[in-house]
């Protein structure tokens, strides 16, 4: 019976512990507070790990920059595919949920962060048409102080990828796995 019960308190104690942070890196808080003033990312307001003027940058129309990464260098996204952009900036951003996926060799990445496959197909469908340049957004751009340029031709992103599994398991590189359990997986909305 005493064995039972140190399981169980170093279970509770395992739990209780389990606190949310941020991520690293310049662009993240060092732990997560309310913020107010929120233009988007409302979802992570009360727990934040941005301040409220990086979703300025995410409240024009459209989506041009983001901490000096363009994403218009194939033209204006679509604001369909535009808002899939921000959901995952925002999470990456804002969310302390996102430390849970922390990269072991990158305190301000996330890897294998399990998204809903449906969000993956929504996303790919929002995009279609929207153009790109690169596979993977983290790698195969050419990088300087001006930010990301193009190092190869604009094709439609259902040129680039083959379907949603292909644009989740690679535009991001190893940020995000997909789930089709939607018990175990994100969306990156209220219900996460």
């Amino acid at each position: 019976m005493k064995f039972v019960v140190t399981i169980f308190c170093v279970g509770l104690v395992s739990a209780v512990s389990c606190q949310l942070q941020c991520l690293g890196g310049p662009h993240h808080k060092s732990t997560p507070s309310s913020e107010t003033n929120f233009q988007e990312c409302l979802l992570y307001a009360e727990s934040s790990c941005c301040h409220a003027n990086f979703t300025e940058k995410l409240s024009r129309s459209p989506m041009i920059e983001v901490n000096n990464y363009y994403y218009n260098r194939c033209g204006n996204l679509s604001k369909t595919c535009g808002d899939y952009m921000k959901k995952t900036e925002c999470f990456y951003h804002c969310s302390p949920l996102a430390s849970h996926w922390i990269h072991p060799n990158f305190s301000e990445a996330i890897q294998h962060v399990p998204v809903c496959q449906s969000f993956c197909d929504n996303w790919f469908d929002a995009c279609h048409s929207d153009l790109t340049c690169t596979y993977n957004w983290i790698s195969d751009w050419e990088f300087d102080e001006t930010g990301n340029h193009c190092k190869n031709d604009c094709i439609p992103f259902h040129k680039m990828f083959a379907n949603g599994t292909d644009l989740c398991l690679n535009a991001w590189g190893v940020s995000f796995v997909t789930s089709s359990s939607p018990c175990r997986c994100l969306d990156f909305t209220e219900t996460d």
